[in-house]
């Protein structure tokens, strides 16, 4: 069992930057790969990005790719994603997941637990 606690979400200007946390603690970090997700009011959970359990792949949507990074911290079980040129349709609750010895998945589906949540607001 995993248990996954997001934080660092606000609001923040277009163009602004954020860094999202998650905090995880239970079984082994090392063995999980993380994702991150989200969903916007009306709209369906999507794909944002992802990292291997073992660290060394990182995978992102394309509408983020070159302005997300994700990053794990395998010492402090903690999974980050820095955000930068943050546009208004990145508006979104954020979620972090985790999938025990994945391969960075895009899919919601290959992901077994999930925080609660952290609402990320970009003003124009």
């Amino acid at each position: 069992q995993v248990q996954l606690v997001e934080s660092g979400g606000g609001l923040v200007q277009a163009g602004g930057s954020l860094r999202l946390a998650c905090a995880t603690s239970g079984r082994t970090f090392s063995d999980y790969a993380m994702g991150w997700f989200r969903q916007a009011p009306g709209k369906e959970r999507e794909f944002v990005s992802a990292i291997t359990w073992t660290g060394l792949g990182k995978l992102y949507a394309d509408s983020v790719k070159g302005r997300f990074t994700i990053s794990k911290d395998n010492a402090k079980k903690m999974v980050y994603l820095q955000m930068n040129s943050l546009k208004p349709e990145d508006t979104a609750v954020y979620y972090c997941a985790a999938d025990y010895r994945g391969a960075g998945s895009s899919r919601l589906q290959q992901y077994a637990y999930w925080g609660q949540g952290t609402q990320v607001t970009v003003s124009s």
